[in-house]
C-alpha cells in the first residue's frame, strides 16, 4: 500500500483543511494543493493587480514544491487558471510565470483556464502542480 504524507510548509497560509502538498511513495508523485495568491497570514496579495498576484502564487508554489523535495524541473503537470476571458491577460500571466524562478515547471503538461471566479475575494490567480519527486 503507498505511503501518503500531507504537510502544511511554514510561510504558507493556514488552509481550511486540506494540505498544500500531498506526496505518494508510489512513484513518489507531489500533488500541489491549488496555490493561491495569499500571504503567509492568509491575506490576497495585489488586489486588482493580475501580475502582482502571479509573482505570490509563483513564490508560494516554488515553496511548496520544495517542501516536497522538488524543484520546477520535477513539475509533471500544471494547471493555471485566472479570473479573466481575455486573452491578453491570461498571455502575460504565462509569460510572467515562465519567466519566473517556476519557469521550467511550464515545460511539462500544461492547461491555462480562463474562469469565471475563483475560492477567495478579490483572487485572479491559481497554480495547481503536479511534480514527480525523487
Amino acid at each position: 500500500m503507498p505511503r501518503v504524507t500531507r504537510t502544511n510548509p511554514a510561510g504558507l497560509h493556514p488552509t481550511p483543511g486540506y494540505h498544500h502538498v500531498t506526496v505518494v511513495e508510489a512513484g513518489r508523485l507531489a500533488y500541489l494543493a491549488g496555490q493561491c495568491p495569499l500571504d503567509a497570514a492568509g491575506a490576497v496579495v495585489g488586489v486588482g493587480d493580475v501580475l502582482a498576484q502571479t509573482d505570490q502564487v509563483a513564490a508560494n508554489a516554488y515553496a511548496a514544491l520544495a517542501a516536497a523535495g522538488a524543484v520546477p524541473e520535477d513539475v509533471v503537470r500544471s494547471v493555471i487558471y485566472v479570473a479573466s476571458d481575455e486573452q491578453p491577460v491570461l498571455a502575460a500571466v504565462w509569460d510572467r510565470f515562465r519567466a519566473s524562478p517556476l519557469g521550467a515547471a511550464f515545460g511539462s503538461a500544461s492547461t491555462l483556464l480562463g474562469v469565471a471566479r475563483l475560492g477567495y475575494r478579490d483572487q485572479l490567480v491559481e497554480l495547481d502542480l503536479t511534480a514527480a519527486v525523487s
